[in-house]
C-alpha cells in the first residue's frame, strides 16, 4: 500500500472515531461504504496498526472503552480543539486528501497560499530539534539592505497565512521573523539551552499575532460588532480571551484581554463600522482618528 493511500486511512479513522465511540464492527460498517476500502473488511490487526501509527504521527490516543461495549475513542480529544500542531496537522492532511480526490473538479476548488520557503521552514525545524542556533539574512519591510541575525530559534508559529520563527538573541531578547523576508538561513554548530521555562503558547498568550517587544501594555478592551460581524466574532473569536458580555439584538459587545498591537488595530479597522470600539477611550480615539486619515486620503 502507498504512504499516501495510508494516510487516508490514517486520517479517516481519525475522523469518524471522533465523531463519537465506535465499535470496531462500527468502525468496520462505515469503512465497508467507502471507496477506498475496495470491499475489504478492515481487520482487527490492520485496525491496531493503525491506532499505533496515528499515535506515533499525531500524538493521538485511541483508547478502548472495555466497559461500555468495547468502544474506541480519542483518549486526549481535547487537542482536536485547540490550535495545537495536531488539530492543524490533521485538518491541513485531511483537506489535501479531499481535494487529492476531487483533481476533477480543481478549477472550481480555491485555495490560499501560505507564504513559505518549505526548505528553510524544514531547517528551522531541524534546528529547532537540535537545538543549534541560526543565522538568518533578513529584510524587513521597507529596509532597502539586508541583516544578519544570529538567534536561537525557540518556536515557530503561522499567522494571517504566513509562518514565523520566534528566536532568542545572545542577549536575551526575542524577535519575530517571517519566512518569505528570510534571504538566507543556515543552521549553526552552536548549540543553545532552551529556557527550561519557556512556554511558546504562554509566551504570545497577550498577544493578537506576532507584533510583539513594542512596549504596548496589556489592556481590557471591549468592542461592539454590528450586522454580521456579531456572529463571526462568535464563530471566530478574536482571540483567547475573548467573552460576550452582552447582547443587544443588533449588536454584540465582546471583552478581551490583551495588548492592542498594530496587527490588532489593523484587524479592528478593517471592519469599518461593523466594529466599534467602547473602550478603553485612547484605543477608541487612536481607531478614530486612523478612520479619519484614511478618509481623508
Amino acid at each position: 500500500m502507498r504512504e499516501s493511500e495510508k494516510f487516508r486511512e490514517y486520517i479517516w479513522l481519525v475522523e469518524k472515531i471522533s465523531e463519537k465511540a465506535r465499535t470496531l464492527e462500527e468502525i468496520n460498517t462505515l469503512w465497508l461504504n467507502e471507496e477506498m476500502s475496495r470491499g475489504v473488511p478492515l481487520s482487527r490487526s490492520t485496525f491496531l496498526r493503525h491506532k499505533d501509527a496515528i499515535e506515533e504521527m499525531f500524538g493521538l490516543f485511541i483508547e478502548c472503552d472495555r466497559r461500555n461495549g468495547y468502544q474506541y475513542y480519542i483518549g486526549n480529544e481535547y487537542v482536536l480543539r485547540a490550535d495545537s500542531v495536531q488539530n492543524w496537522l490533521l485538518s491541513t492532511l485531511s483537506v489535501s486528501s479531499l481535494v487529492s480526490d476531487c483533481l476533477s473538479m480543481q478549477e472550481r476548488i480555491l485555495l490560499e497560499r501560505t507564504t513559505a520557503d518549505h526548505v528553510l521552514l524544514r531547517q528551522a525545524v531541524d534546528a529547532m530539534r537540535h537545538q543549534h542556533c541560526v543565522r538568518l539574512l533578513y529584510r524587513r519591510y521597507g529596509s532597502q539592505t539586508s541583516r544578519e541575525h544570529t538567534v536561537a530559534p525557540y518556536c515557530l508559529k503561522q499567522a494571517e497565512q504566513r509562518w514565523y520563527l520566534l528566536g532568542r538573541t545572545a542577549e536575551g531578547r526575542y524577535l519575530i521573523f517571517a519566512f518569505d523576508r528570510m534571504e538566507q538561513l543556515a543552521v549553526l554548530e552552536e548549540d543553545f539551552k532552551p529556557d527550561e521555562y519557556f512556554d511558546a503558547e504562554d509566551f504570545f498568550s497577550e498577544y493578537y499575532g506576532v507584533v510583539i517587544g513594542d512596549g504596548t501594555p496589556v489592556e481590557h478592551i471591549v468592542v461592539r460588532a454590528f450586522g454580521w460581524e456579531r456572529f463571526s466574532m462568535q464563530d471566530r473569536p478574536l482571540h483567547h480571551t475573548q467573552q460576550l458580555i452582552a447582547d443587544g439584538g443588533d449588536y454584540c459587545d465582546f471583552a478581551l484581554t490583551l495588548r492592542p498591537t498594530s496587527d490588532f488595530k489593523a484587524r479592528l479597522l478593517s471592519r469599518g463600522r461593523w466594529l466599534k470600539v467602547i473602550s478603553p477611550q485612547w484605543l477608541a480615539d487612536d481607531i478614530r482618528q486612523q478612520h479619519l486619515e484614511a478618509a481623508m486620503q
